[in-house]
């Protein structure tokens, strides 16, 4: 399946929480976005991986993606090494997107610098003609992404762009919601965490306001790009 646009996330719920207005947005204009994450978040504190693994697919259906798999990455032990870059490489050249959408490459969580290290580095090595790698026996022809975006996580980094998803902010926060074990439930009986507390999503509310209010909207997604942007016609531009 050729993909327009592939998010990679170190844990499952990164994307929701930080691009899935962008994802609905991309989706309704018509665009195929799949999710690959590279771990089931088994060292969270909340909830098991079983349980992030559906909870991952209820919010896909949410968000209308075409596919999303789980590389299998141990979670807080994966490094940026040959064995995970390969496979990543793997994932880019069967899925062919043209934009790469990945975590934050400095965060409160050191997994989502890892993640982007390792995706830039496997978007390079993706369009390298002699770098062989099979799925199901056949090769893969090599591919490079057109464009590799970080979207921004708990930390604030200043954005090169921001996307409106005013229109999609209520379906981004349904998606949000379906990570039950990981996020404010009053019925839960499980350790209080960080991100588990009603504050957490006031902040991911606040930082979209913020975001937004950046381009005259009302709620925003920023990125940082990971080449410098170009375009050939101004009024392209918002």
């Amino acid at each position: 399946m050729k993909l327009d646009v592939l998010v990679f996330a170190a844990h499952p719920d990164d994307a929701e929480l930080s691009c899935a207005g962008t994802i609905i947005s991309l989706i309704k204009k018509g665009k195929k976005v799949g999710v690959v994450d590279f771990t089931k978040g088994e060292m969270g504190t909340r909830g098991t991986p079983e349980v992030r693994l559906k909870e991952s697919a209820e919010a896909s259906k949410v968000m209308g993606i075409q596919i999303r798999q789980n590389l299998g990455f141990k979670d807080a032990y994966f490094t940026n090494d040959q064995a995970h870059q390969l496979e990543v490489v793997k994932s880019i050249r069967f899925f062919q997107p043209e934009v790469v959408l990945t975590n934050a490459p400095s965060d409160r969580h050191p997994d989502h610098g890892r993640a982007a290290e390792v995706v830039k580095q496997a978007c390079f090595m993706a369009g390298l003609a002699k770098l062989v790698t099979k799925h199901k026996a056949k090769n893969l022809a090599p591919h490079r992404p057109r464009a590799l975006y970080h979207f921004i996580q708990n930390n604030y980094i200043e954005p090169d762009f921001v996307v409106d998803v005013s229109d999609y902010w209520a379906k981004k926060l349904k998606a949000i919601k379906c990570f039950k074990s990981q996020f404010y439930n009053p019925e839960s009986t499980e350790t209080e965490t960080f991100i588990s507390s009603p504050e957490f999503l006031e902040f991911i509310q606040a930082r979209s306001k913020v975001m937004g209010h950046k381009i005259g909207v009302k709620h925003g997604e920023g990125f940082i790009a990971a080449q410098k942007i170009g375009v050939d016609d101004l009024f392209l531009l918002k």
